[in-house]
């Protein structure tokens, strides 16, 4: 427990499983009021549970702007400024070029591009100048992957949100950075690639081709988030921060 973000006001859309899930539990840890959102209502109980501390939970669908709205009302209902925005709620699923229909194309980019968009606009009202705003984009946005080119895409558009936004926020001294997480161990990623044993044999071969020798763990990218979102990263703007323990970079 330390106190690196007590008295800040944190928001973490898509924060009941993964990495959301981990980068919620470091803030709260860290001492900060977070507030967290999920589309499921059981699901959001429970990590509320497994969270702790000054957090609150936001039932919606980021793809949704009127989930987005009564997100910030239910914020400014507590606080009168908020300090971080970690808009990292996302997914996407497989399907080669052959086989994509205009409802994954649609879903995908509401998910991840849309609900990105406006949870970031719909936030600068309430974000305190000299605030900082987290993209979750990917490892997918610089490299090819077989049968994930729209999901691709949508990251690539992600990455580029930061490098256009510091310029629209730059006299508030907004900080927008992105971080892309490479092979991660979520529950997201087991369902993604099939499940129990050929979910494993996935990631083993992915393993194989990452430097490092392993995937990587949801708490390893939260501690880059809470990086960025600090003061020791205030000078840091508009970056893409690799966490994939070297894939991207041969």
């Amino acid at each position: 427990m330390t106190s690196r973000f007590e008295n800040k006001v944190v928001v973490v859309t898509g924060g009941t499983s993964g990495i959301g899930l981990s980068t919620a539990k470091a803030f709260s840890a860290a001492g900060a009021s977070v507030f967290i959102t999920g589309r499921r209502q059981g699901v959001l109980d429970a990590a509320l549970k497994q969270i702790g501390g000054k957090v609150t939970g936001v039932r919606g669908d980021m793809s949704n702007l009127a989930d987005i709205d009564r997100l910030y009302d239910v914020v400014q209902q507590k606080h009168a400024q908020i300090d971080v925005v970690f808009a990292n709620a996302g997914g996407g699923e497989m399907a080669p070029l052959g086989a994509i229909t205009e409802e994954h194309y649609q879903r995908t980019f509401d998910t991840n591009v849309k609900g990105v968009l406006f949870t970031v606009q719909k936030a600068l009202p309430l974000l305190r100048d000299g605030a900082s705003v987290i993209l979750t984009s990917s490892t997918t946005s610089i490299s090819g992957t077989p049968a994930f080119s729209v999901y691709s895409a949508t990251k690539a558009a992600v990455r580029n949100f930061a490098r256009n936004w510091i310029l629209d926020l730059k006299d508030r001294r907004i900080r927008v950075n992105a971080i892309s997480p490479g092979v991660t161990e979520t529950a997201g990623l087991n369902e993604l690639f099939g499940g129990g044993e050929q979910a494993k044999g996935t990631k083993d071969y992915l393993a194989s081709l990452i430097p490092a020798g392993r995937v990587g763990q949801p708490e390893e990218i939260a501690k880059a988030v809470l990086f960025l979102a600090s003061d020791d990263a205030s000078f840091v703007n508009g970056v893409e921060l690799f966490v994939d323990g070297g894939q991207a970079q041969i």
